[in-house]
């Protein structure tokens, strides 16, 4: 999607917003075992994108995941069929890979859709990315996502891995999704900020 005039607003700038981009949200993680985004999902934008900024977990080497809700946020797990690939180097040049990730992989599903992989936890370790999803309040249609994202894994021996991630995948369902959630496999989001804006 060309940016063009929505640049500033996509790219955070403060105070600033379109009649067809706007920013719905932020939220500053602080110790939290969930972010969640629990209003402001309605018919009003077509597309709803949400940009993560340092995501930093208190636990070495868990995955980051999401999930949705079509009641609010009173339950998630949304039957999904997702898709994972990745390309990985390490900062010491030891092993590199283009591959298919089945193990992230769901076939509808209710269980984790996976955004990062393996995040470190030292204190420079973190991941970083964006996800995209599509006309959520669509009673019509399936709701299409992707994701992308940018990982420093655990610096565990032998060797800190680089990740860039993606995935994508559809929530089965034609009912309205209206919130989303945010979490860690293990331990909490000790750090970072996600904000969420509405495309029209």
């Amino acid at each position: 999607m060309p940016l063009g005039a929505f640049k500033a607003a996509l790219m955070g700038t403060a105070g600033v917003s379109t009649d067809n981009v706007v920013l719905l949200a932020t939220a500053n993680a602080d110790d939290d075992s969930i972010i969640a985004f629990t209003s402001d999902i309605t018919s009003t934008y077509q597309m709803y994108i949400f940009k993560f900024y340092n995501i930093h977990g208190s636990v070495n080497g868990q995955n980051f995941f999401f999930d949705c809700s079509t009641d609010g946020g009173s339950n998630y797990g949304v039957v999904a069929t997702t898709t994972s690939f990745r390309a990985k180097h390490t900062e010491n040049g030891s092993s590199s890979e283009l591959a298919y990730q089945p193990g992230s992989d769901l076939a509808q599903g209710t269980g984790n859709k996976q955004l990062a992989s393996g995040t470190g936890a030292a204190a420079d370790e973190s991941c970083a990315g964006e996800l995209h999803l599509f006309n959520p309040s669509s009673t019509t249609y399936v709701k299409h996502y992707y994701t992308q994202f940018s990982v420093l894994q655990a610096s565990d021996p032998p060797a800190t891995i680089y990740d860039t991630m993606f995935n994508a995948g559809y929530f089965n369902t034609t009912s309205a999704i209206n919130a989303i959630k945010f979490y860690q496999g293990g331990g909490t989001i000790s750090e970072g900020r996600i904000k969420m804006w509405g495309v029209k």
